[in-house]
């Protein structure tokens, strides 16, 4: 089959390009991750290196100083360059930021070979046809998700290659971005010298890191809350249903701290940090906090207060975006939380009240090396760009040799932990 061609094409170039760079520009932090495959052969993902510097150039996921980026985006990198031993040049990187929005559209060809048989050239021009959407100027389309395709009536087929028909049509969900956002963020890349070799949003990326192929064919919703957004990705049937990007996220539960408390922003941020609890048997102590030479004091049930009503004014726009696609309470899979603000205690149980729907936070698998680190919940997104790097590739070159002839095996175990 071609497909499998192309694909074996694809991992065998792949595993000589050794090396993979995931890069997560997040509005507080900007973290790399080096990835390479498992050098005893294993299709397991091995970590070689990362490196992570505050950001202080972007505001709710949006380039606000170009310099600043690229100034912490070098820091990050050159950490990692250190630590993997590897110089970096490229990398797949995140677009984030409450202007990242998704639509729905549906592409329709004739097939005009004689005997009828789709070919990948028929999947590609049906895709093609279903981004021809009418869109503002300063909009530009970043992904293309291929939800399932029909071929003369016959609905939810998941790959058409090599079936025989006369109409084929497809459903798809397209995310967009604003085109000046992302010219900022290409501005700063360049500054850094570092070439995105592809975009991704942040969802999607965390999604690769935590999600299992179950998951994904059920029906599951990632949540990755950051510091100033929070990405919503919705899987069913194993495709992509619905992306957003919503403008909340840990930042606010600090500047909330800051007024409640009425206190600074530095001390508000340690509240958060070391008394932040959303569980309901939680010892009610009195919360003390150490900035610089001065202690502060709070009351605990203040805290508690002001932190609620934050996560949940989040939640509740988390279910509206559900209740866009109706899946409210719908998903069997339930909700699957990342994010640096997933390490707020109580979070999965406070959102499977909120949203009456299984919660739990996500957790990597089946990643090695120096994993120590980037198990924590903020690093999620930044492997799962590095996993992506691994996949995505714009072209294929020949393949031939001892090279070819393991790339079926090996494609088997990456499709069955992708979920192809």
């Amino acid at each position: 089959m071609i497909w499998l061609r192309e694909a074996v094409a694809l991992y065998c170039f792949k595993m000589n390009q050794e090396r993979f760079i995931g890069l997560d520009i997040g509005t507080s932090q900007v973290r790399c991750v080096v990835g390479m495959f498992d050098p005893n052969g294993s299709s397991m993902p091995s970590i070689i290196g990362h490196g992570s510097a505050p950001n202080q150039g972007m505001r709710r996921g949006a380039v606000v100083h170009v310099d600043d980026v690229a100034e912490a985006i070098v820091r990050a990198v050159t950490e990692a360059e250190r630590i993997a031993g590897v110089q970096i040049k490229q990398a797949t990187v995140n677009v984030n930021g409450s202007h990242v929005s998704g639509l729905n559209s549906e592409g329709v060809i004739a097939i005009s070979a004689a005997n009828r048989e789709i070919t990948a050239e028929d999947r590609m021009r049906v895709e093609e046809a279903a981004t021809i959407v009418s869109l503002p100027p300063n909009r530009e389309i970043v992904q293309f998700f291929a939800k399932n395709y029909s071929l003369d009536g016959q609905r939810n087929i998941k790959d058409p290659v090599g079936m025989h028909g006369v109409r084929l049509e497809v459903d798809a969900h397209i995310v967009t971005a604003a085109s000046p956002n992302l010219r900022n963020l290409d501005m700063a890349l360049e500054k850094a010298e570092i070439t995105a070799t592809h975009h991704t949003v942040s969802g999607l990326a965390a999604a690769e890191a935590v999600l299992t192929r179950q998951q994904r064919e059920a029906g599951v919703g990632l949540l990755d809350i950051g510091a100033g957004t929070t990405n919503l990705i919705v899987f069913e049937d194993g495709e992509v249903q619905h992306v957003a990007v919503l403008p909340i996220g840990g930042q606010h539960i600090t500047n909330d701290l800051a007024i409640g408390l009425k206190t600074d922003l530095d001390v508000a941020e340690q509240v958060k940090l070391q008394h932040a609890d959303l569980r309901h048997d939680a010892k009610k102590v009195n919360a003390r906090v150490q900035v610089g030479d001065k202690a502060h004091h709070f009351q605990p049930e203040e805290i508690a207060m002001i932190v609620e009503a934050r996560v949940e004014e989040l939640l509740e726009y988390v279910d509206k975006e559900l209740q866009k696609i109706k899946r409210s309470r719908k998903l069997p899979g339930g909700v699957v939380l990342t994010g640096g603000t997933a390490k707020l205690p109580g979070l999965d149980d406070f959102a499977r009240d909120k949203l009456q729907l299984p919660a739990r936070i996500g957790k990597l698998h089946n990643v090695g090396g120096l994993v120590d680190t980037v198990e924590d919940q903020s690093y999620i997104t930044v492997v799962g760009l590095m996993l992506l790097d691994m996949l995505l590739l714009p072209s294929l070159p020949p393949v031939h040799g001892r090279a070819a002839q393991g790339g079926k095996k090996l494609l088997n175990n990456l499709f069955s932990r992708f979920g192809f």
